[in-house]
């Protein structure tokens, strides 16, 4: 009954409108690698300008904004460790199937993208049969997900046989489509929905209920872009995603959707113990850990058991440093394999869990220590010596056009624009003096703090344990 008094809505407001990769990828796509970055903020460049270097598949960074923590899904226990988040691999897995290099997240989210992040973040199978719309052909990019969310009777097609999988879906439509597979408690009035006491703009009539459905279910509290969301007649593709994120998270995970389609939402929990250390201080983005899985387990239909292994890859690295100690890094998990059997694991991670918190023993610590210290004493110096040096170039030039500018303008002529030019050099002199001192001393202060903060590690190695996973933690993973 709810599904039917949903669809007619969506109907009614098709009608008026009308009158007036497939379902799953490869393991090599699968596996993937994303853009990765790495920032570097030591001591030594505090309130610097970001400087970046890219390469074909990194971002590196110096300095800048610390990496905001919103969004990012976390570790249980550990406050400064993410995991990939699924919303923005399943906005990059989108953009790699539409082959669209110009992917922009914050455009309107279209039928047939909202089709492709239902069938693929809910994990749908096919129920039913399929119907074939006139506007659709096979070689479609996501013919495969409108055909699974049309035949579970998710989303319907328009009265002339048409599904308009390119044409902006509204809001309205979008939160009529999720009130189909929720069941949740909200009073129906007959008043404007709202959130948090905002009201919630661009809504018709037709979709009051499923509209304040899906604001009492808390799916959209954490919505990016509020402003959008409450005066926008569309959402965005990235805010469709964290949607369809949240989604799976609150009720796929507890097997609350409505529906048949859904058999295979039900996560697979990985239990494993770390073989190697990633954290925050000493991993680059790239780089590759090890697990074992701590019992038996099946990905994708494949049984492995206790003693596979499981690797991952660092994707982001923030290096500690003043106001923001001790650093963040986040961390994707690839695949499992035993022996010649070999499976990627889906994008659709929905939590992390370290059940055994450990640290590096005494003798790992002591040992890394000279190199460690080390390593960022010349990366500080070099920071330092780099900046030291760009001042002075950029300062000599600066200099140099304020004595060229005061003979030139002296010699036409102008005699006050000359002696402003000439006391302009002057000011340039200071500014580089300034500028070399200030980031001498911020380099000396960072060396020294850089070889504390190595000590303090090796000394008490929990101060920096919630930027880390270390050996012989064990860890809870759920897809």
């Amino acid at each position: 009954m709810k599904k039917t008094t949903c669809a007619l809505s969506v109907t009614l407001a098709m009608f008026l409108a009308c009158s007036g990769v497939l379902a799953k990828e490869p393991c090599q796509q699968n596996c993937k690698h994303q853009e990765r970055l790495q920032v570097y903020a030591h001591p030594s460049l505090m309130n610097a300008d970001a400087t970046e270097t890219v390469d074909a598949k990194n971002v590196y960074r110096i300095g800048g904004k610390v990496l905001k923590n919103k969004g990012r899904l976390g570790f249980t226990n550990k406050e400064n460790t993410f995991v990939s988040a699924f919303s923005k691999d399943l906005l990059k897995s989108m953009s790699v199937r539409k082959g669209d290099r110009d992917f922009d997240i914050k455009m309107p989210v279209t039928r047939g993208e909202l089709a492709y992040m239902l069938s693929q973040g809910l994990n749908m199978q096919q129920v039913g049969s399929t119907k074939d719309y006139t506007d659709i052909t096979n070689a479609y990019w996501a013919v495969g997900e409108i055909n699974k969310a049309t035949a579970a009777d998710v989303m319907i097609g328009y009265p002339d046989n048409s599904f308009k999988p390119d044409q902006a879906i509204t809001k309205a439509e979008v939160f009529a489509t999720i009130a189909k597979l929720i069941n949740v408690n909200y009073t129906n009035d007959g008043s404007a929905p709202t959130l948090n006491g905002r009201a919630i703009q661009n809504i018709p009539t037709w979709a009051y209920g499923c509209t304040k459905e899906v604001a009492a279910s808390g799916l959209i509290d954490e919505l990016p872009d509020e402003r959008a969301l409450f005066e926008s007649q569309y959402l965005s593709r990235q805010q469709v995603a964290t949607l369809v994120s949240t989604l799976r998270l609150k009720f796929g995970a507890n097997g609350q959707l409505i529906g048949d389609a859904f058999g295979a939402a039900t996560p697979v929990a990985i239990k494993v113990k770390m073989l190697d250390r990633v954290d925050a201080k000493h991993s680059n983005i790239g780089d590759v850990f090890k697990a074992k899985t701590l019992e038996e387990v099946t990905v994708d239909g494949q049984t492995f058991p206790t003693g596979s292994k499981v690797y991952g890859r660092v994707v982001t690295v923030e290096r500690p440093g003043l106001g923001k100690f001790p650093g963040s890094i986040t961390v994707k998990f690839e695949k499992i394999k035993n022996g010649d059997c070999e499976v990627c694991f889906p994008k659709e991670l929905t939590s992390a869990t370290v059940d055994c918190l450990k640290n590096p023993n005494i003798f790992a610590r002591i040992l890394g220590l000279p190199f460690t210290a080390a390593a960022r004493t010349v990366g500080v110096a070099g920071r330092s010596v780099g900046e030291v040096v760009n001042i002075s170039a950029d300062g000599l030039e600066e200099y140099g056009d304020r004595l060229s500018d005061t003979f030139v303008e002296t010699f036409t002529g102008h005699l006050g624009r000359g002696l402003s030019s000439f006391g302009m050099s002057f000011v340039t002199v200071g500014k580089g003096i300034y500028g070399i001192v200030k980031t001498a001393l911020s380099g000396t202060f960072g060396v020294v703090y850089e070889i504390g903060d190595e000590l303090l590690y090796t000394i008490v190695p929990s101060v920096s344990n919630s930027a880390a996973i270390n050996p012989n933690e064990e860890i809870t993973v759920i897809f």
